[in-house]
């Protein structure tokens, strides 16, 4: 089950590690800062994850109050409410239409019932989401990083121009800043 999961815990460890390889390699990098956004959103993701973990009890108590008053309405449908008032008792028609009526009925309040219950996971779902968008958004900026650190500058072929970036020029350098990204 151990690499089936994911602790929290350890992935926080390994971005601490990281961000401190990159803050003693290149502590004037842009990388720098992307590794501490990375601890800081590492630790922000973790406590969202335990916090999604608990149930939303508002949301349960109101699907179960749902649930009870549709419960309630069929009971007072099919026993209080004389249904011998509504419609003949001879009136074979009508009973068709009655029992076709019952069953579309039982299945929206079958399907009505999955809604409420499924609910609460889509909320999380939802949330989980908004989170991730967070992590996409810091992957993006780590690829955009990168662009400048095109191995082929270190070729004796490459001719910069006046609006080249700076550069890294140490083979090694670069090859671990592309290997921190």
């Amino acid at each position: 089950m151990r690499y089936r999961t994911l602790d929290a815990k350890l992935i926080i460890d390994t971005a601490e590690r990281l961000e401190k390889r990159v803050s003693e390699r290149f502590p004037d990098a842009g990388l720098h800062g992307v590794a501490i956004e990375l601890v800081s959103l590492s630790r922000d993701l973790a406590k969202a994850a335990k916090a999604l973990e608990a149930p939303i009890w508002w949301l349960r108590g109101v699907v179960i109050t749902a649930i009870a008053a549709g419960a309630l309405m069929f009971l007072f449908v099919g026993t209080i409410l004389p249904l011998g008032r509504i419609s003949g008792t001879d009136d074979a028609i009508q009973s068709v239409q009655g029992i076709e009526s019952l069953i579309n009925m039982i299945i929206l309040a079958v399907l009505g019932f999955l809604a409420l219950i499924r609910t609460e996971e889509r909320i999380k779902r939802k949330q989980v989401f908004r989170k991730l968008h967070g992590l996409r958004s810091l992957i993006h900026v780590i690829d955009m990083h990168q662009l400048t650190k095109d191995p082929a500058a270190l070729s004796t072929d490459f001719k910069p121009t006046s609006h080249s970036p700076a550069r890294i020029t140490d083979r090694a350098d670069l090859a671990r800043y592309l290997d921190y990204c």
